[in-house]
């Protein structure tokens, strides 16, 4: 079986980014030589999230609302987890919403998705350096 692991690194210098990670991800199934197996990304961070949907700028910015709307940064002092001096329980909310990671299948050696389907590395309490790792197994 082939396998290959990669890590990816963010740091956006805004609190909230929603970054197409698809073409990485891509060069990374042609680098490992799979054919057909699969790829799992994962943010390794509690408060950045990788998940699945369009690339239409629209619907990336209702993303922003809609999750702001459901957990709005401000004001801070309404989260108890911001008693331990952080700010981000917002960012924490929102990563459980958006989620952790997501598996996609490897056929003929390509990402196999439906259509409009891409891949979004979700940053939620940016300004400093987080990773994402990426690993592909199979044939």
């Amino acid at each position: 079986m082939k396998h290959l692991t990669e890590y990816l690194w963010f740091e956006t210098p805004e609190r909230r980014a929603y970054i197409n990670i698809t073409p990485q991800i891509e060069a990374l199934v042609e680098k490992s030589g799979v054919q057909e197996g699969l790829v799992l990304v994962a943010a390794q961070h509690i408060t950045a999230s990788v998940f699945i949907n369009d690339d239409e700028p629209g619907l990336i910015r209702d993303f922003d609302d809609w999750l702001e709307g459901l957990a709005p940064h401000e004001p801070i002092s309404k989260y108890r987890h911001n008693r331990t001096g952080e700010d981000n329980a917002d960012a924490h909310l929102k990563r459980q919403v958006m989620g952790r990671e997501v598996v996609v299948p490897i056929t003929k050696g390509k990402l196999d998705f439906g259509p409009w389907e891409q891949i979004f590395y979700g940053e939620f309490d940016g300004r400093r350096r987080k990773r994402v790792v990426v690993k592909i197994i199979g044939e």
